[in-house]
């Protein structure tokens, strides 16, 4: 699996604020996420689609591992201004300690039959 962190390189800062570039990849779908304390998310896998996740506010326990894998599932904490990267066929869950907001941008649509028919549940959290 490619770097699950990645280290956002393109940010411009002037006496008027800051740019930060989050990403330039094609993709198909963009959504914006809350999530309140506590909660969980995902706790699937997809078979074609791949997202990246920017953390705008809150933290994640972000818990992940290759489907059909016998290794133990990892654990990182994914922090405000983090960009992480789920690929396919990776089994992924999010736990939330506190109130969070995320944005994720992924290869395919996010329409109901597209999602669904991509998406498989598991239970890692």
């Amino acid at each position: 699996m490619s770097k699950t962190v990645i280290k956002i390189k393109n940010i411009h800062v002037d006496k008027r604020g800051k740019i930060i570039n989050i990403l330039n990849k094609l993709f198909r779908s963009c959504a914006i996420i809350t999530s309140k304390k506590n909660s969980v998310r995902a706790n699937h896998y997809h078979k074609k689609d791949w997202h990246y996740c920017y953390l705008i506010k809150g933290k994640i326990e972000y818990y992940y591992k290759k489907r059909n894998s016998k290794e133990k599932t990892k654990k990182i904490i994914i922090k405000e201004g983090d960009l992480f990267f789920t690929p396919p066929m990776v089994e992924h869950a999010m736990k939330f300690p506190v109130d969070s907001v995320f944005i994720t941008l992924g290869k395919g649509s996010r329409s109901k039959i597209n999602y669904d028919n991509d998406t498989h549940k598991v239970d890692l959290v």
